[in-house]
């Protein structure tokens, strides 16, 4: 089972495997206070991405297509997760707000549901945007 969780909530043994999946090391966050098997920054958004979406929820959908698109040619910083899902529980950890329109949800659905199935589910929203900035 993969799961999301907040780096500031504790860790608890059914957590499993947590794996840090931000771009940029959490504030206020001391290194050698959080319990993780790895920091993938390869597995988060590209600055880019991340900066462009600005944890605005209108901008989810394509957040998420963008996203998915990024990690379809990611899948060697994917394997980490994927092997220690296949082993037992993951919890992905992140450190923004929103407990929905987080990095680690968009990768959780895509690790989970598949990149194409998650694209579909996505597709309704995604118009209008624009391109990155």
């Amino acid at each position: 089972m993969i799961r999301t969780k907040r780096v500031y909530e504790p860790a608890e043994p059914e957590d499993g495997v947590r794996f840090l999946v931000e771009r940029l090391w959490p504030r206020g966050m001391r290194k050698d206070s959080l319990r993780m098997e790895a920091w993938l920054k390869e597995a988060a958004p590209s600055d880019g991405l991340r900066r462009w979406f600005g944890h605005d929820p209108a901008k989810w959908a394509e957040f998420r297509d963008r996203y998915f698109a990024e990690l379809d040619g990611k899948a060697e910083a994917l394997l980490p997760i994927v092997a220690a899902a296949a082993r037992g529980n993951v919890t992905l950890l992140y450190s923004a707000h929103d407990t929905e329109h987080n990095n680690a949800e968009a990768l959780k659905k895509y690790l989970t549901e598949g990149p194409e199935e998650s694209r579909r589910a996505a597709q309704p929203q995604t118009k209008g945007l624009g391109p990155l900035q």
